[in-house]
């Protein structure tokens, strides 16, 4: 993709986050995406092959970029325990920022149908991979409990930090959530924690 073809690609699915998180995604029509997007109708069909498309890319497009931060903040940690509080900080201040990202990956996604959570369970799972390498090191490493179930552990772990997200937005963001880092890692270390 050209970089002028990749800025109309990144400018589409902004205009579709704020469509979607204003008008829902069932509500949102592909020609009030490109009226946000400042494009012709047509032109979203260039990028996208429909409306479903555009929530997947856009999911694939976002959850990407968290991943990468996750990786890059990573890069110089050793500590399980560490990773996975710099994994939680992320994961609330990034969706603390943009609350119609927060909006549209928390409360739209869970009204998709079956192929749609199919498709964005597949563009979860490098999130869970990391996550899953986190636990298995804090098993290898003697600072969690060797009898963890690495794959039950890391889909609690996510969806703790997801419900977290989901509440906070439920309640209409009366607090920070990135205030619930600690309270949230405290919790999860307790349990994961090889007792000396």
């Amino acid at each position: 993709m050209t970089s002028r073809k990749k800025e109309k690609y990144h400018q589409i699915l902004e205009a579709a986050i704020t469509v979607f998180a204003e008008n829902g995604y069932h509500k949102s029509q592909v020609s009030k995406i490109a009226k946000e997007a400042g494009v012709a109708d047509g032109t979203i069909y260039l990028y996208f092959k429909n409306k479903e498309d555009i929530l997947i890319s856009l999911f694939r497009e976002k959850l990407g970029e968290l991943v990468e931060k996750f990786q890059t903040s990573l890069e110089h940690i050793t500590n399980a325990e560490d990773a996975i509080r710099t994994i939680c900080r992320i994961h609330y201040t990034e969706l603390e920022a943009d609350v119609d990202l927060a909006y549209v990956t928390q409360i739209e996604l869970r009204q998709s149908n079956m192929e749609m959570r199919v498709a964005i369970g597949q563009v979860v799972k490098p999130y869970i991979q990391l996550l899953e390498s986190v636990i298995n090191q804090g098993i290898e490493s003697g600072l969690f409990r060797a009898d963890l179930d690495t794959k039950l552990t890391r889909l609690l772990l996510f969806g703790a930090m997801d419900e977290v997200v989901t509440t906070w937005l439920i309640s209409g963001q009366k607090y920070s959530l990135s205030e619930q880092v600690d309270k949230t890692v405290e919790f999860f270390l307790k349990g994961l924690q090889a007792h000396s």
